[in-house]
């Protein structure tokens, strides 16, 4: 018997593994010391609750533990980057390149540093959501000091080819960040094979805590400093103050290390299972697959389903957690910002539904989502004038409507 409403909206947060929340556990009781405190036991095993997460959480990305910055989650650590950077080395450039498709935290950050001075350039994407290098590298200048471009998009779950992205921001001097949120942990992210300056990740997007956060930032070739945005007793080498989440820290670390454990087969898994429910639902008609289908990550499916609206069809699929739009900005009834670079008109972005599979996501759930999501679409359908009239052979792209 499946329990309902089923969740599949794992691209908005996850749901924590257990074996993460044992790790977790003695660190509110027992363990509860200050990481901070060098003078006694109970400051000592904290720090080395931290310092091996350190070292699990650089493991999955491939870096070295001195490079991890524990933070709040990723809309600090991009704010740390962006921010970061942007003061350190305003010296020697003021501009910034990165996507009309990023996660709100990049874009808002971009547009903070626009007020102080910076020169940002939102570069758009082609049509299947992936960046064009030409344009990229036509946009670099002498002033460039950093490229910022997600790894892979919160909404499509597209990838973007990272390794040619930081290659041409490495060629003119500028460094480069990834907003690799959605990626770590589900695919493989190597910081120097794929030549990542800065990298933010998050906690609950891998079945870790809610809360807790990392930035990577790289120690050589090239050293990169950030200027720390939060003051305080200098913590995390004077780039993040603040006494550490210890119990959260740890709980990130054990969450990548599952991941590490984990990955390839689960990777495999979902693949498969959104397979299977994207070709269900591509049997109805008029219904697109969003984004590049070849360069994607395993578990996420963003479907437009013509002819119904996106927020009347979640509340007609009421046995199911899915999104429309990201969970970041869908308080707003605007259509998704990301579906609108990639060029599709507003009815089909406001037709859009995000399937976001995991860990936890059983076949049984995906047949009953495929069920649900057709019968939920037909039924729609069946109440619009719009089918109707599609169906007839009507070009509604022709009709004049009247204004009222």
């Amino acid at each position: 018997m499946i329990k309902t409403p089923i969740y599949l909206d794992n691209n908005a947060t996850t749901q924590m593994d257990p074996r993460v929340l044992e790790a977790m556990l003695p660190y509110f009781t027992e363990k509860f010391g200050n990481a901070a405190s060098r003078n006694h036991p109970y400051g000592w095993v904290a720090e080395e609750g931290v310092d091996y997460a350190r070292e699990q959480v650089a493991k999955l990305i491939g870096a070295n533990e001195k490079e991890i910055i524990f933070t709040s989650g990723a809309t600090e650590s991009d704010n740390l980057a962006i921010k970061g950077v942007y003061e350190m080395y305003k010296d020697k450039g003021n501009h910034i390149i990165t996507l009309t498709t990023e996660h709100k935290a990049v874009l808002d950050a971009c547009k903070h540093i626009e007020k102080l001075g910076a020169n940002v350039t939102y570069l758009d994407v082609e049509s299947d959501g992936l960046v064009d290098l030409k344009k990229l590298e036509a946009a670099m200048t002498p002033e460039t000091i950093l490229v910022a471009i997600m790894y892979a998009n919160n909404e499509i779950g597209v990838i973007q080819p990272v390794k040619q992205i930081s290659a041409i921001a490495h060629k003119f001097g500028a460094l480069f960040f990834t907003d690799a949120v959605q990626a770590v942990g589900k695919i493989p992210v190597n910081v120097i094979e794929d030549g990542i300056d800065l990298l933010a990740l998050s906690g609950h997007k891998m079945y870790g805590p809610k809360g807790v956060g990392a930035l990577y930032v790289r120690r050589k070739n090239p050293r990169v400093k950030v200027t720390s945005q939060m003051d305080g007793g200098g913590h995390e080498r004077g780039m993040r103050s603040g006494t550490l989440n210890v119990p959260g820290i740890v709980g990130l670390g054990k969450a990548c290390e599952l991941c590490i454990d984990e990955m390839e087969t689960e990777a495999k898994r979902l693949s498969v299972l959104r397979d299977k429910l994207e070709n269900s639902l591509n049997e109805l008609e008029e219904s697109y697959v969003n984004g590049n289908i070849n360069h994607r990550l395993p578990h996420t499916a963003n479907i437009s389903f013509k002819y119904v609206e996106g927020e009347g069809l979640m509340m007609a699929m009421k046995d199911m957690a899915v999104s429309s739009g990201s969970a970041c900005t869908s308080a707003s009834l605007e259509p998704s910002y990301v579906l609108k670079s990639l060029g599709l008109s507003d009815d089909l972005a406001h037709s859009s539904i995000r399937f976001g599979l995991g860990r936890f996501t059983t076949e049984e759930e995906v047949d009953f989502a495929i069920e649900n999501t057709k019968k939920a679409v037909l039924h729609l359908r069946e109440l619009s004038p719009l089918w109707e009239m599609f169906k007839e052979g009507i070009d509604l792209d022709s009709i004049a409507w009247a204004a009222h």
